[in-house]
């Protein structure tokens, strides 16, 4: 064994040798073979100003990017949707003009687009991933597109890296593996050297990366935008969603597990809820921050790996939106929408955060190779509910008949129609912002602040939550073969937090490297000293930021969470009733789990339907466990080994459960330690306790005793 390993590990040493020949003393060039000097950042007018469109190097990285895949999208490839509304609580016209967000009698229909980002098509649900939250606005002035995430941060600050970061956590080129996953060399290499990426990855090893539904995930725009109003007044904006539900996530064991048992569990759980009138809200906030503030933090508003924490500036809700309508063709409706963040109305517009500038581009021109056509537009799900009306014409896929012999302006022969709408009859007019700047390719400093934001996360989480990181860095980092890129990232982890990084390096069996080769901000042009753009040291501006926790979000509801009644002929029904009354009162859904499917009698000889049988289904599909007295149905499910199973795997996740009467011989059956003090282990208790500890979602209190148990 020992030779073959030997043997193994030299192939690997003359394949990397082979590799570093092929590319040896290359240089990077464009496809027409011009050398390229910085392809890490786009052209602007000025640091911190807007991208040019003569940028013919971010166009033609971009371009290539954005055609890789037909017809799938290259990134958000798998997502579910849904219709609805939007409501205005109040208006905000002293911030903008926008009649979304100033006439209250208004309901917007909106369709939404949840995704995860790196998976094919055909991925799982339950990857550990940055989920797409992407809302169309069917407005009276035209269509809004948000296109957001369930995170408030990007990975990169200019959309030149793009490209990069996305093909280095897609499956590696040479052998097409991992799918959906970021745990590999490719990924970690990059992020070890960019270090811009060290505030979105944290969130996405927090549980942020594996919610329990996109029912129960918040969505944010990321970038700073403006609102403009009335008076043309300018005003920074940020955008929220949060649901009504509240935050929850489940564990990444759960997450592997609902992976093989139903790997569409967050496609069918939207389907579900709304198919059942359990239909999903969020509400709308905005964290606005006066034009003349904007230099008044320790971190760069035009930054998309930056927050601002809601300590500082507070959300306002403003709003509301349900869905109410499951599509009637995945693929007309779900998967052609287009989702453009250059889709805009009056009293919105664009800020010079790079990132954005770029997405202004690439959007469109994804489109156009994904759908085939500038006449994307014209498929229904993609209609404005106003008219449009313009001299742009023919194309491949040409739906509608223009009519007239004019199709350009200015005209006569129309009478110069279509004609120009004036700014009082509601004509687009973007914010007048003075530009004096030399063109250039670089990246303002207050971009290079890399440690300070991710610190500030990890410092607000609860200690489950910090553990729960600490697990997900040393899994992912233990699936790299390369010690060096292990080595390196143990040292960012560590500018972010010494105590985190000592824990996975300990779980890696790993020192933290006392130094390394810096990594070198993204942000260097082709002059600049390189020592002016390493990340600056991390900051402590805030202590904490309550809001960054999901221990501090909603736990008033059990609305739609999913309650497994174990149970066989002849359960209990005087006890059982009064429970299953309450919960579905509640809106939790109830469903009996049996040895076999079909139905069940109770003790009272009434039929009930079977939800599943236990050899079907399993514990990590469900929110919490209710156990039924009833001598004969408890000895019937001690018969059969996999309720012990589900009852063990269940409180190994913190989950809530009650034991009725003999029900409770289950419980000592599986062996669960302390059970009895358990806070959501309830015994014989009244139906309301059993109802508000499902609601705290998980008692993780028990998480260090649940290691022990075996499942």
């Amino acid at each position: 064994m020992a030779k073959q390993k030997t043997s193994k590990t030299s192939k690997k040493v003359d394949q990397l040798a082979e590799h570093i020949k092929d590319f040896k003393d290359k240089t990077l060039t464009t496809n027409q073979g011009l050398k390229v000097n910085d392809t890490n950042n786009s052209l602007k007018a000025g640091e911190r100003g807007a991208t040019l469109l003569e940028d013919f190097l971010l166009r033609e990285k971009i371009t290539s990017f954005d055609h890789e895949r037909i017809p799938e999208r290259i990134v958000h490839a798998r997502g579910s949707g849904a219709h609805g509304y939007f409501e205005l609580y109040k208006s905000i016209g002293k911030y903008t003009k926008a009649g979304l967000f100033t006439d209250t009698q208004r309901k917007t229909p909106v369709f939404v687009r949840f995704s995860t980002v790196a998976g094919s098509k055909g991925s799982p649900d339950l990857a550990r991933d940055v989920r797409g939250f992407a809302v169309k606005f069917y407005t009276e002035e035209g269509t809004w597109d948000l296109v957001g995430n369930n995170m408030p941060v990007f990975f990169i600050q200019d959309a030149m890296k793009f490209p990069d970061l996305i093909h280095s956590v897609k499956p590696e080129p040479n052998k097409e593996i991992p799918q959906a996953a970021s745990a590999h060399d490719t990924f970690y290499d990059f992020v070890s050297r960019a270090t811009e990426t060290l505030h979105n990855h944290i969130w996405v090893m927090s549980d942020r990366g594996i919610p329990r539904s996109y029912r129960m995930m918040e969505g944010f725009g990321i970038h700073t935008f403006r609102f403009i109003n009335e008076e043309g007044k300018s005003h920074f904006v940020k955008f929220h969603w949060k649901p009504i539900l509240g935050v929850h996530s489940v564990t990444w064991d759960e997450a592997v597990k609902i992976n093989g048992a139903d790997s569409d569990f967050h496609r069918r759980d939207l389907w579900d809820a709304i198919d059942d009138g359990q239909f999903p809200e969020w509400e709308f906030g905005i964290q606005v921050v006066p034009e003349e503030e904007e230099h008044k933090y320790d971190f760069d508003l035009l930054d998309p790996t930056k927050l601002i924490p809601e300590e500082l500036v507070p959300v306002e809700i403003i709003g509301k939106m349900t869905l109410n309508k499951n599509p009637e063709n995945f693929f007309a409706e779900t998967e052609q929408v287009a989702f453009l963040p250059g889709h805009i109305v009056p009293g919105i517009d664009f800020t010079n955060d790079p990132l954005l500038q770029g997405r202004l581009f690439s959007y469109r021109d994804t489109q156009l190779s994904r759908l085939g056509s500038p006449n994307f537009h014209q498929i229904p799900i993609n209609r404005p509910v106003v008219p449009s009306h313009n001299n742009q014409r023919d194309g491949h896929m040409q739906t509608e008949i223009p009519k007239g012999q004019t199709a350009y302006f200015p005209n006569s022969l129309s009478m110069g129609c279509p004609h120009l709408a004036k700014m009082a009859e509601g004509g687009f007019t973007h914010h007048q912002e003075r530009i004096d700047a030399h063109k250039i390719r670089s990246r303002s400093t207050s971009f290079s602040d890399h440690y300070s934001q991710p610190a500030l996360f990890y410092r607000s989480l609860a200690k489950w939550e910090q553990q729960h990181v600490a697990d997900a860095y040393t899994f992912e980092l233990g699936k790299c073969n390369h010690q060096e890129i292990q080595e390196r990232m143990l040292w960012v982890i560590s500018q972010i937090d010494q105590q985190l990084a000592k824990q996975v390096a300990t779980g890696l069996g790993l020192q933290i490297p006392k130094s390394i080769e810096q990594p070198v901000n993204q942000a260097i042009g082709a002059d600049a000293d390189v020592d002016d753009f390493q990340p600056q040291p991390k900051k402590e501006y805030l202590k904490k930021d309550p809001a960054l926790s999901q221990a501090k979000t909603k736990f008033d509801s059990i609305a739609t969470r999913q309650i497994a009644v174990l149970a066989a002929d002849g359960f209990d029904m005087k006890s059982f009733k009064p429970y299953k009354d309450a919960l579905e009162k509640a809106g939790a859904v109830v469903k009996i789990v049996a040895p076999h499917g079909g139905n069940i009698n109770c003790n009272q000889d009434m039929k009930h339907i079977v939800a599943a049988a236990i050899m079907t289904t399993e514990s990590v599909l469900f929110d919490a466990l209710l156990i039924p007295g009833g001598d004969e149905s408890v000895k019937s499910l001690l018969k059969t080994a996999k309720f012990t199973k589900f009852i063990r795997e269940a409180y190994k996740h913190c989950k809530a459960i009650a034991a009725l009467g003999a029900g409770e011989k289950l419980l000592k059956n599986a062996g669960l330690p302390d059970y009895k003090k358990d806070k959501a282990v309830f015994i014989e208790a009244k139906p309301q306790k059993f109802i508000e500890g499902i609601a705290q979602h998980r008692n993780w209190e028990r998480m260090e005793q649940t290691d022990a148990i075996a499942v």
